[in-house]
């Protein structure tokens, strides 16, 4: 069984950054592809960035192009997405997603292993 561990989450200034980690077990990480999703308070799960199994392909919301970068260690099993320049409207549960599809994958439905989140808070 595929589980997926976040971890990193917390308060920052606007303008800070914050590093997240996910730890995958449970299966051969290279078989997956991974996500990164966040949900505000009283809206819907929204999808931030996704890499592919080997870290050569990623795709970003434009929210955050720029300002996010996703990557991988298949070595060491872990995904990570560093926030920088980020903004109050950054400010959310950020949730790791891991996909059985290969290739860079935005659909939330598409994911079938979820973490339990973890909060980022920016604050003006």
């Amino acid at each position: 069984q595929v589980h997926v561990v976040e971890s990193g989450g917390g308060s920052v200034q606007a303008g800070g950054s914050l590093r997240l980690s996910c730890a995958f077990s449970g299966r051969t990480f290279s078989n997956y592809g991974m996500g990164w999703f966040r949900q505000a308070p009283r809206k819907e799960r929204e999808f931030v960035a996704g890499i592919n199994w080997n870290g050569d392909a990623s795709i970003y919301a434009d929210s955050v192009k720029g300002r996010f970068t996703i990557s991988r260690d298949n070595a060491k099993n872990t995904v990570t997405l560093q926030m920088n320049s980020l903004k109050p409207d950054d400010t959310a549960v950020y949730y790791c997603a891991a996909t059985e599809y290969t290739i860079v994958i935005i659909e939330a439905r598409s994911y079938n292993y979820w973490g339990q989140g973890t909060q980022v808070t920016v604050s003006s």
